[in-house]
């Protein structure tokens, strides 16, 4: 079953932000656009890279609305001494998410069973709470959380704009396109 469209399930986690321990919940994602990061593990070689380019493009996802969340199945506690230790987690001034229970890893489809550890999955929420995008791969491969803003950009887009879709490679302020039966076979 796709999670396109559904509701964030309820959860409760704890995240090291901003130099303290916060309680983050499925009523935190709501009001604002959220975009929820999940990775493998804290003190890995490829995660830094990915948090690194989520702190470098962190500006551009605030002017867009838009909260960052990473999520790995460590603790919060984990997270400090990671972003204490770490010069590119470091960078982070977004929550870093908790996961030891995997309920949120189960609950958005990306938990490795065998391993007690989290696929790569990037998932952008509206502000009722809905999921709007669902990018899921295997963990050898980082992400480019440029293309992970474009596509919240979009979804805000066609949220603003019923009856408008957004052709492939959109940017914000190109043109979009309005399905009709005149277009069909026509483009």
């Amino acid at each position: 079953m796709s999670l396109i469209n559904t509701p964030v399930q309820p959860f409760k986690a704890n995240a090291f932000h901003a130099g303290e321990f916060v309680e983050v919940t499925d009523e935190s994602l709501k009001g604002k656009w959220s975009v929820l990061i999940f990775m493998p593990a804290a003190f890995t070689f490829n995660c830094p890279t990915e948090i690194e380019d989520a702190a470098n493009n962190y500006e551009a996802f605030q002017k867009a609305g838009a909260e960052v969340y990473i999520v790995t199945t460590d603790t919060h506690f984990s997270h400090k001494v990671w972003h204490e230790t770490s010069p590119a987690v470091g960078k982070a001034q977004f929550p870093l998410i908790g996961d030891p229970t995997h309920q949120l890893t189960r609950a958005f489809g990306v938990h490795i069973e065998e391993e007690g550890l989290a696929l790569r999955g990037t998932f952008v929420i509206n502000p009722e709470g809905v999921i709007k995008t669902v990018e899921i791969h295997s963990n050898e491969i980082a992400r480019d959380v440029s293309e992970t803003l474009r596509k919240l950009k979009a979804a805000q887009y066609t949220a603003a704009h019923p009856g408008e879709v957004c052709p492939a490679k959109w940017k914000e302020g190109e043109a979009t396109l309005a399905p009709s039966l005149d277009l069909v076979g026509k483009i």
